[in-house]
């Protein structure tokens, strides 16, 4: 059974996150048009597109970082101005600097410094929600390694459990199965089910057609929203042709896949 069959319609009376209407552009160009979604709180939804579709921007208008021209993106139906802090970003592994010296728990104590402010220094409890993200993930054992030293795997574990210490409602994840192997991804998403039955919401950049029955919407974007809804509904070649245009050899690859593969909430 999957999560969409598992849970409620609509995942709670209150939306975790509502983008409405946003618009984005750089240097006067387009690159979000008029987006809007909503997502329930314990959900999954993943962002499918094409590159040059506005999934990064899209994380990045959530996340505050880019100026939206018009529209409004609002976390617990609160301005998201006031509610920053409930907003975790997970990135891609290979973004980040890994040849700084620094450990799995200061990277993990990160995800507290939102609480700290400037001139705060962890306390008991930041410590305590830094040892509870690491045991949450499987990393407790390497939490005095350099993060260098680990895998990909389980690098991207110390991103989540970064997210998991900041202790916000909704956790966004830049292409999480990025470089991983099957094993690898089949433990991250045992881990994004128990954040999503925990409450959690999670808004997901994958470009995997084969895991889309994983998730709970699947919003399809090509700087405009073109379907958003469970997998079943919205995971198609019609959709999919409409999403990725012109890209002729990847919609008859997605095709084969609708037609061979578990893409459909069954």
């Amino acid at each position: 059974m999957t999560r969409a069959e598992r849970l409620p319609p609509g995942g709670g009376a209150e939306f975790a996150l509502s983008v409405e209407n946003v618009t984005v552009t750089y240097r006067n160009k387009p690159v979000l048009r008029h987006v809007s979604m909503n997502v329930g709180r314990g959900r999954m939804l993943a962002i499918v597109g094409p590159n040059g579709a506005g999934k990064s921007t899209l994380l990045k208008a959530i996340l505050g970082l880019v100026e939206i021209d018009s529209g409004t993106v609002r976390v617990l139906d609160q301005p998201l101005a006031a509610m920053r802090q409930q907003v975790a970003y997970v990135p891609q592994t290979d973004t980040a600097d890994w040849d700084f010296p620094i450990s799995v728990r200061e990277v993990v104590l990160m995800g507290r410094y939102g609480r700290l402010g400037w001139f705060g220094r962890p306390g008991p409890a930041d410590q305590t929600a830094v040892t509870r993200a690491l045991e949450t993930v499987g990393m407790s054992d390497f939490a005095d390694r350099h993060v260098r030293a680990l895998s990909g795997g389980q690098q991207q574990r110390v991103f989540l459990a970064r997210a998991l210490a900041q202790e916000a409602s909704v956790m966004l994840l830049d292409e999480p199965f990025a470089g991983v192997d099957a094993r690898t991804e089949t433990a991250l998403f045992g881990l994004m089910d128990r954040f999503a039955d925990e409450g959690k919401t999670l808004i997901v950049v994958n470009h995997n057609l084969q895991v889309l029955h994983r998730f709970d919407l699947v919003l399809l974007l090509n700087q405009r929203v073109i379907a958003c809804g469970p997998p079943d509904e919205v995971v198609t070649a019609e959709k999919l042709q409409a999403t990725y245009g012109g890209r002729m050899s990847f919609v008859d690859e997605a095709e084969r896949q609708i037609t061979e593969g578990p893409i459909h909430a069954r």
